[in-house]
C-alpha cells in the first residue's frame, strides 16, 4: 500500500459528532457514489484526478509519530477524537488501514483520550479488549439501506450490510457503546424501502444519527422531498424514544427545531 507523509494529523472539527478528528489515509476503497462529499472535495483541491485515484487509498506513513508530538500539545483541550471524516478507519480489504486504526485507538486510550469511530467496514473483534483499547469509546457504522441492489450502485465495494451489523453487535454484546449513522438516507425514487425495517435491524444501538441525501440530482427531483424527510425524521424520533435510543436529526433534515451544531458525544 502506498504511503504519504503529513505535517500534522490531529485537527479541531466543527461537525456535530466530532471534537478533534484524525484522517490517517487518503482516499477510500469503498467507492461510494452518493456522491461522496470527501471525494468531491479531494478532486476540487487537486488531491486526486479521478474516481480510480480515490478508490486506491494511501496510508499516512508517519501517523503514529505525529500523534506522539501532537497529543501532548492538544491533550488538555481534547474531549474525544473521531476516526474519520475523509476516509474509513476499517477500510474493507485494506488491512493496513485497520491495523493503523487499532494502534491509534490504543495510543489515544493510553493517553486517557476517548475515541469515536465510524466505518462502512467491519469492526475487528479485538476491540472488545477494553483494557487495551478502552471501555468508553463509541463505535458506529453507516447503514442507509438493506437493499443489495442499492448497495451495488451506491456502495459498490463496501462489505454486506449484514456483516457490518453483526460486527457492531459483537461490540455491543461486549458492553461497548455503539451507534448508527443513517446518512445520507435516499429518497424513494432512488431506493423505495421500509425505514422501519432498517431501524429494527439496528435497534440494539445506543444512538442513531439521521440525515438526508445531499448533492444528488435525483434526490432533489423527488417532488415531496421536504415532506418525505420530515416524515422519516419523525419515524426515527418515535422509534428511538420507544426503544430508549439516543438520537440526532441532522440540521436541514425535516424537523425545523433540530440544532445545526451540538456536541453529541461526551468525554
Amino acid at each position: 500500500m502506498k504511503t504519504v507523509l503529513r505535517k500534522n494529523l490531529l485537527y479541531k472539527s466543527e461537525v456535530e459528532y466530532a471534537d478533534y478528528c484524525i484522517n490517517h489515509a487518503e482516499g477510500c476503497s469503498h467507492g461510494c457514489r452518493y456522491p461522496c462529499y470527501a471525494m468531491m472535495i479531494a478532486k476540487r483541491f487537486g488531491k486526486i484526478k479521478s474516481y480510480k485515484d480515490w478508490c486506491t487509498p494511501k496510508i499516512v506513513g508517519n501517523a503514529l509519530e505525529l500523534l506522539d508530538k501532537e497529543i501532548p500539545r492538544h491533550k488538555k483541550n481534547i474531549k474525544f477524537v473521531h476516526l474519520c471524516f475523509t476516509t474509513d478507519p476499517f477500510m474493507y480489504q485494506y488491512p493496513e488501514v485497520g491495523k493503523l486504526s487499532l494502534k491509534i485507538i490504543e495510543k489515544l486510550h493510553k493517553n486517557g483520550i476517548k475515541s469515536t469511530v465510524l466505518t462502512k467496514g467491519i469492526y475487528p473483534k479485538c476491540l472488545t479488549d477494553k483494557q487495551k483499547y478502552g471501555n468508553n469509546n463509541e463505535y458506529g457504522i453507516t447503514i442507509v439501506s438493506l437493499d443489495n441492489d442499492y448497495k451495488k450502485i451506491y456502495e459498490p465495494f463496501c462489505p454486506a450490510y449484514e456483516k457490518r451489523i453483526k460486527a457492531l453487535k459483537t461490540l455491543h454484546n461486549a458492553g461497548l457503546k455503539t451507534w448508527i449513522s443513517m446518512e445520507p438516507y435516499p429518497t424513494p425514487n432512488i431506493a423505495n424501502q421500509n425505514l422501519m425495517k432498517i431501524l429494527k435491524s439496528v435497534s440494539f444501538v445506543d444512538r442513531i444519527i439521521f440525515g438526508k441525501l445531499n448533492y444528488n440530482g435525483r434526490s432533489k427531483m423527488f417532488k415531496n422531498n421536504d415532506q418525505f424527510y420530515e416524515n422519516c425524521a419523525r419515524q426515527v424520533k418515535k422509534f428511538c424514544k420507544k426503544h430508549g435510543i439516543s438520537y440526532h436529526i441532522k440540521f436541514g433534515t425535516g424537523l425545523k427545531k433540530n440544532k445545526k451544531t451540538q456536541m453529541l458525544f461526551q468525554k
